[in-house]
């Protein structure tokens, strides 16, 4: 029995090694883990980013040679929308939209298809021929 005032002695024998030695080997690392100060709770799972598009520095005016450049490419292109003008030019979709309008009433590109979230164009050449 152990006295009120000194150490406590456990009656119990140390723990004799049973089963096979990968379990033990398991048991010893856990617990070196945890003298380590690591260990405990698993890590949380790190959700990724996911696929992002790289900002780009888009235009807000035209200036000369961006609105020649929109003049001589633009019309060779099969489909013409904002976002396709938007993202060869480098600037951004409103100007696309208002350089779409400015080329159809020069009938460089005709109107495909009209909706309140899209429009599709197409070369002036197409329509020709």
């Amino acid at each position: 029995p152990p006295s009120p005032g000194g150490p406590q002695v456990s009656a119990m024998p140390p723990k004799a090694p049973q089963g096979k030695a990968g379990k033990n080997d398991a048991a010893s690392k856990a617990q070196s883990g945890k003298k380590d100060g690591g260990g405990g709770k698993a890590k949380k799972k790190k959700w990724s980013k996911g696929k992002q598009k790289e900002k780009i520095n888009a235009a807000v005016f035209f200036d000369k040679n961006l609105y020649e450049k929109l003049k001589k490419e633009v019309p060779n292109y099969k489909l013409v929308t904002a976002s396709i003008i938007s993202e060869r030019m480098r600037c951004n979709v409103t100007m696309a939209r208002r350089a779409i309008k400015d080329l159809e009433l020069k009938g460089m590109i005709r109107c495909i298809s009209k909706h309140a979230s899209q429009s599709l164009y197409t070369r002036a050449l197409a329509a020709a021929e």
